[in-house]
């Protein structure tokens, strides 16, 4: 059995918001979002075009038998009335399979999505996420993420919580 604090391989590679492989993910985490809220997952608008550089990218890591395991994805988002500001990057759609997690897998996929925003001359990482789910809060604060103005679909939600990290 494999230490749970071991980085396993992942192979992080850039595909379509609408690639099969992103779907299953994403299929994934909107069933552990329903189980986490019990509201049928993230209703937030999201298209294939949000992901496209340079305003945006989508990843998928993958394992060494080239099995999705990890995805990640920025969006622009300029100034929307909604807290958000010219030149941030949010975050979307950051996803372990259960199996794999503990490994270091969000970390390095947080880490390639902030490279790259930046990179694409983002100014900040913005994100949305609730209280239900405690190791992506504790992931996003140990990275230098803190507390934000409200945005997005869930603001006026009570277990909404929104962080932002300079990049």
């Amino acid at each position: 059995m494999m230490n749970q604090n071991t980085v396993t391989s992942m192979n992080i590679r850039p595909v379509s918001f609408d690639h099969p492989d992103a779907r299953k993910l994403n299929d994934q985490v909107q069933a552990e979002y329903d189980a986490r809220y019990g509201d049928g997952g993230d209703a937030t608008p999201l298209a294939a075009s949000d992901f496209q550089p340079p305003n945006g990218l989508y990843l998928l890591g993958y394992d060494e038998n080239d099995v999705p395991i990890a995805s990640g994805g920025w969006r622009a988002q300029d100034t929307n009335g909604e807290g958000n500001r010219d030149g941030d990057a949010e975050l979307k759609r950051m996803y372990v399979v259960e199996e794999m997690r503990g490994r270091g897998l969000a970390r390095r996929m947080l880490t390639a999505l902030e490279e790259n925003a930046r990179a694409a001359g983002r100014l900040r990482m913005v994100l949305e996420t609730g209280t239900a789910q405690p190791e992506a809060i504790g992931l996003y604060l140990s990275s230098g993420y803190e507390p934000c103005e409200k945005f997005g679909y869930y603001r006026f939600h009570e277990s909404s919580l929104c962080y932002a990290k300079r990049l």
